[in-house]
């Protein structure tokens, strides 16, 4: 993990990935748990309450502003184009970022609940990472977000202190993880598939008699890699219908029948047809142990864990809190469509101050 190594926290990916959203309309099992109340008597720029804290505007819009840039860098401003089942990418990007900011309001509220408070070492952090990013904006973004330095140090503050309590609730978990239940395991396979795609994408799958000829075709392929005359790579090149031919995973990685099949097999050894819902497969082990592959999945395995375990303790809590959301206001929020705001740092500046390698 790329950062300065001044701060002890959660990477940022790692904390958002902790507990789902907290707002009904932002996906999520608990939506209809909890209490979201529409009211009147919020001030002109509020966008929702959680118990005693608030979001504002030019908060959310930080969020907002630089998530719609960074995809913009990757994909051009064509992709707020795109929309899916009748919904706009920019709608869910919206809701992603109401999400990501509730998450860290409720995550401050948590912390308060624990005793966990930011240091003052740490403060000063925050205050820096607000004066580098807030001096890297242009006057037109900071006209447009209607941002100032300070409110950015609050944001920082509070981006901070919810990645101490997640550190502070997952503090004492840190389970052995034992080679077998870690272990990696790389395969190449060659798929032959039961299923077409449509024109809108969705999967169409075989007639009975096209899975017969599939299913022949991996009969006729089987036979070629059992006879040893060709090499399983240049089999894979041949008639693979996927577009990976390698595979390195662990346990429950996989679909249940693909997985079953590859870890009962020998270094060198080639399965026999294998189903699943894509389609017949052939599989031949390369390495039923992979040593930094294991090693990897462990830690893996360990974070996991950790946000399973705060998720439990988030969740609970999460579901006490009431929650008013200004609807007039955050119904009017959009994406910002000038040359001039670029800014797309925000989260970069965060990490540098506060993540640790």
């Amino acid at each position: 993990m790329a950062g300065n190594k001044r701060v002890r926290g959660a990477a940022a990916a790692l904390l958002l990935s902790a507990a789902i959203g907290v707002f009904a309309g932002c996906g999520g099992k608990e939506a209809a748990d909890t209490k979201v109340v529409l009211t009147t008597g919020f001030a002109k720029d509020e966008i929702f309450r959680i118990e005693g804290i608030s979001c504002t505007l030019p908060e959310i819009m930080v969020y907002l502003t630089n998530t719609q840039n960074q995809y913009e860098r990757v994909y051009g401003p064509e992709i707020w184009q795109a929309n899916v089942d009748g919904i706009t990418l920019e709608q869910n990007i919206k809701d992603t970022a109401l999400a990501r900011i509730a998450q860290i309001k409720s995550m401050n509220l948590l912390a308060a609940e624990h005793g966990v408070e930011l240091s003052e070492q740490e403060r000063e952090y925050a205050a820096a990472a607000a004066k580098v990013y807030y001096d890297s904006l242009n006057e037109t973004e900071r006209e447009q977000m209607g941002v100032t330095e300070e409110i950015i140090g609050n944001l920082y503050a509070e981006y901070g202190l919810a990645n101490k309590v997640y550190q502070f609730i997952i503090r004492d978990i840190n389970p052995e993880i034992s080679d077998d239940e870690a272990r990696t395991i790389t395969v190449q396979h060659i798929l032959i598939k039961t299923y077409a795609l449509d024109s809108t994408g969705e999967k169409i799958e075989y007639t009975a008699s096209a899975k017969a000829e599939a299913y022949k075709k991996a009969r006729e392929v089987l036979d070629l890699a059992e006879d040893g005359e060709t090499d399983f790579e240049q089999l894979v090149e041949r008639y693979s219908e996927d577009s990976k031919g390698t595979y390195s995973f662990g346990k429950g990685d996989m679909e249940p029948e693909f997985e079953e099949a590859a870890f009962n097999l020998g270094t060198g050894e080639i399965s026999g047809i294998v189903e699943t819902k894509f389609g017949y497969h052939i599989i031949k082990c390369i390495s039923t142990f992979d040593r930094a592959e294991t090693d990897a999945n462990k830690v893996k395995i360990v974070e996991e864990r950790k946000k399973e375990v705060f998720g439990q303790e988030y969740d609970t809590f999460v579901k006490s809190l009431t929650r008013n959301l200004n609807d007039e206001v955050w119904e009017q929020v959009a994406f910002i469509h000038d040359p001039q705001v670029t800014t797309a740092d925000f989260f970069d500046v965060y990490g540098e101050f506060f993540t640790e390698d």
